[in-house]
Formats: C-alpha cells, sequence, structure tokens
C-alpha cells in the first residue's frame, strides 16, 4: 500500500476521528486539557506505527501536561482503538505537539490589531480631508 493510496487516506481519518473520541470521552486523566484536538494523523503504510498530530490550547505547561497524559494512557487508547477499529494491526501511536492552530489563533488576532489601526488611522485622514475642505470654502 502507497502512502497517499485512497485506503490509506480512509485509515488516517479513521484513526483520527476514534482516536479524538477517546481522548475527548474516554480518558479521565486531569493532566489531559479539556481543550485538545487531534490535528492529523499519519499511520504507516504497514499499519504498525502512527503520528497523531495533538493541538493544545492553553500555556505551555498545559501543552506539556496534555503530552505526558496522553503517552502514560498510550496502552488504553491504543486498546480502545483496536477495539473500535478493525485493522490487521493496530498502530502504536507517537503524539507529536503541533501548534498550527494557536498560530492561526495569534496570527488572527495580530491582523485584526493592524486593521484597527489602519482604520482608525483612516479615520483620522477624512477628518483632516474634511477639515481642509471646510477651510476651502472659507
Amino acid at each position: 500500500m502507497r502512502k497517499n493510496s485512497i485506503k490509506n487516506i480512509r485509515i488516517n481519518e479513521e484513526v483520527m476521528r476514534e482516536l479524538s473520541q477517546i481522548i475527548r470521552g474516554e480518558i479521565k486523566d486531569p493532566r489531559i486539557n479539556p481543550m485538545t484536538s487531534v490535528v492529523a494523523v499519519e499511520v504507516a503504510p504497514d499499519l504498525k506505527t502512527a503520528k497523531a498530530y495533538i493541538s493544545v490550547l492553553g500555556d505551555e505547561k498545559s501543552q506539556k501536561d496534555t503530552l505526558a497524559g496522553l503517552r502514560s494512557a498510550e496502552g488504553f487508547i491504543r486498546r480502545e482503538l483496536a477495539r473500535s477499529i478493525n485493522l490487521r494491526n493496530t498502530p502504536e501511536i507517537n503524539f507529536i505537539l503541533d501548534q498550527s492552530i494557536e498560530y492561526g489563533i495569534e496570527m488572527s488576532r495580530k491582523i485584526d490589531e493592524v486593521a484597527a489601526k489602519d482604520s482608525a488611522g483612516k479615520a483620522e485622514r477624512t477628518e483632516d480631508i474634511v477639515d481642509d475642505m471646510a477651510e476651502d470654502e472659507e
């Protein structure tokens, strides 16, 4: 099976769906942040390993604690994954911190700040133009 085959893409999506459901609803570890999401999953073509990209909304300590909690619950997660998905091999999951969602939120905030400054600058220039027109009429 090739890496980008249709079968592999379907397996990636199904593992991602089940993994996010397990993390959201079945793990009781208090270290795992409730704002944890599975961004992507890449299952190897031989179905032995998988990389799960995890995004945690919170500070750096919360991110580290969540990764530690997920790594300690790896056996439970793998067993639940085996129950819910019928694969020849249940992949060994390697959790990787992905900060793309946090990066996107930060960029959106910066764009909003620049847009607010730009609109304030336009308002000042409009007032200056109106004042100049009023002086010209006098």
